[in-house]
């Protein structure tokens, strides 16, 4: 358990609000350690009760690292949150913390990230992220892809293969424009099947929220236009995997502090610090970054059909150069281009911010960046740290790091590491035909 680090509840008034939206019923919502969405949908009518005591959940029946035994783990609803389900509006869907005797349980996703934001709060900075979710459009069953026609060798942001999508795209686009998300761009990506969205960026934990909530949205239209939406990694080996590149600065008083006018890059000594932190703990980061077995078919992979894998497979930075795991695409921010489409929205956020923040807080170097194409000449850096080759290696690397021990707490760590090396006995056991089953609902 851990110290009462949620802020005081928004009065918001969610019967009132239900009243006057038309609202029948609410998605009562949170994200377990495994990045699974579960609710129990509330009658408007009962709302009120909810929004006082939290809706109670047999923790041990989602992925946590919990007991038959133990009490309810109750979900209080985060009335802030409230997002009316565009495709079917008489149903709110509300992000919800964890509670269990009273207390916030540690292990809960959006409360470790909530305990990220306090600690960067209390070093004077708010952390601003986005995040570039790309995923494919398969047919229901999952085993290919859901256009038939969509098989050029060079797909990315093929017009055709886009437009033959109209329908779902935007449908998802105009739900994010009257969300207030402001999305500036949607476009098939790499492999054939594969799209991508982008909104605009915003507090790290408004990030998330919204995250959680467009993977939900992006796979239930997709239902309703009579495909399968996954954010598997690396659903087909011969394509191109999908990653959730998240962009990251920091600020202090409306002032982008990673930014600094004399520098190369664009990065202040704070932006190189924090980039140190994510050179420092890379490996550690891939078991959150990099949850699933399957992500390291995307992280390692030979070169796809179209040229290029698009993901990191060392631990290196450069100014704008996407064979790198981090790229500084312009002044004061930057990309870490590790993630997967598998990875739990809120602890993306949360390891990003705790391997940051320990690169500020030791002042981490993160060396000279390497202005080469990895692709074709990263041999000619023998000392570059490489990526973990498996999920177990990762899960490894995470029990040994003393920093996200520290930072995240152990409380978080230790059930996190028992819950990937279950999921990793069950690989052995099982091999591809359950690594594929267990990641195309990521």
């Amino acid at each position: 358990m851990v110290q009462d680090i949620i802020p005081q509840r928004s009065p918001v008034d969610l019967a009132a609000v239900a009243e006057e939206r038309g609202i029948k019923y609410f998605l009562i919502s949170y994200t377990d350690l495994s990045g699974a969405q579960r609710a129990k949908l509330v009658p408007a009518v009962a709302i009120k009760e909810m929004q006082k005591n939290g809706a109670g959940f047999a923790g041990f029946a989602a992925a946590f690292q919990l007991s038959p035994a133990d009490p309810d783990l109750v979900a209080v609803p985060d009335p802030t949150t409230l997002i009316q389900l565009p495709w079917k509006p008489e149903v709110g869907w509300l992000a919800s913390d964890l509670k269990m005797h009273g207390q916030w349980i540690e292990q809960g996703p959006r409360n470790t990230l909530r305990r990220m934001i306090v600690r960067a709060a209390q070093a004077g900075l708010t952390v601003k992220t986005g995040v570039e979710c790309e995923f494919f459009l398969l047919t229901p069953d999952g085993q290919a892809i859901g256009d038939p026609h969509d098989n050029a060798a060079k797909s990315c942001y093929d017009a055709s293969a886009l437009m033959r999508q109209y329908d779902v795209v935007t449908e998802i686009c105009d739900a994010m424009l009257d969300l207030g998300w402001q999305p500036y761009q949607n476009d098939h990506e790499d492999a054939n099947g594969q799209f991508e969205m982008n909104w605009i960026f915003d507090e790290a934990m408004v990030t998330a929220d919204r995250h959680v909530f467009f993977k939900f949205m992006t796979r239930s239209i997709a239902e309703k236009h009579g495909l399968r939406a996954t954010f598997m990694p690396k659903p087909f080996v011969n394509l191109t995997g999908s990653g959730c590149h998240a962009h990251i600065s920091l600020w202090n008083n409306g002032r982008n502090v990673c930014h600094a006018d004399g520098d190369p890059l664009g990065l202040s000594a704070q932006g190189y610090h924090f980039v140190g932190g994510l050179i420092e703990n890379a490996d550690a980061l891939c078991a959150f970054l990099n949850p699933v077995v399957n992500s390291y078919k995307r992280i390692n992979a030979p070169r796809t059909v179209s040229g290029a894998t698009w993901s990191p497979n060392s631990v290196t930075y450069a100014g704008d150069n996407r064979t790198h795991m981090i790229r500084v695409p312009g002044k004061g921010r930057f990309e870490m281009r590790l993630p997967d489409g598998a990875a739990n929205p809120y602890l993306l956020q949360a390891s990003l911010l705790a391997a940051g923040l320990d690169g500020l807080e030791r002042r981490l170097d993160p060396g000279k960046p390497l202005d080469i194409n990895m692709y074709t000449h990263g041999h000619t850096v023998p000392d570059a740290k490489k990526l973990p080759l498996n999920l177990l290696d990762a899960v490894r690397a995470l029990d040994t790091s003393t920093a996200m021990r520290r930072l995240l707490g152990d409380g978080l760590v230790t059930p996190y590491i028992n819950l990937k090396m279950g999921e990793w006995n069950a690989y052995c056991g099982h091999l591809s035909t359950w690594e594929r089953q267990a990641t195309l609902d990521c």
